[in-house]
């Protein structure tokens, strides 16, 4: 099952042409994987502390409808797959039942020094409940 995070456009956030600036949907797609991590009880800030960051590697996003001030977003994420080092995660928003925009996200797991390292067993652990069933 997909996590789901709402949010609310906001005036300041549109471009001049009155729609949500593209720059800003990755970023409600990163305030809404992030959501994902703590609700799953894993805090980047914590596994940096031991030695792991999830870096972005790869993101490709799709913008299929305009999104306008005071619009009630959902972001629906889930992993699509948990490999040895990195998450790839898929991610559709949602105006009520209308997909406005989808991003596909790789995040690759490194060392501190940036060199790809596997993913830490709990967290794999932690994930599994939102993985998408295939």
């Amino acid at each position: 099952m997909p996590h789901r995070h709402q949010l609310k456009v906001r005036f300041y956030e549109l471009d001049p042409y009155g729609h949500l600036n593209h720059s800003v949907f990755v970023q409600y797609f990163e305030t809404s994987r992030i959501e994902l991590f703590e609700e799953a009880g894993v805090s980047l800030s914590v596994y940096a502390d031991i030695g792991y960051h999830f870096v972005v590697t790869h993101i490709e996003t799709s913008f299929i409808r305009p999104v306008k001030a005071g619009d009630i977003l959902t972001i629906e994420t889930e992993l699509l797959q948990l490999r040895p080092a990195s998450l790839i995660w898929n991610q559709k928003m949602l105006r009520n039942v209308e997909i406005v925009a989808h991003q596909e996200l790789r995040n690759a797991v490194t060392d501190l020094q940036g060199k790809p390292v596997k993913v830490p067993e709990d967290v794999t652990e932690k994930l599994l409940s939102f993985v998408a069933l295939q």
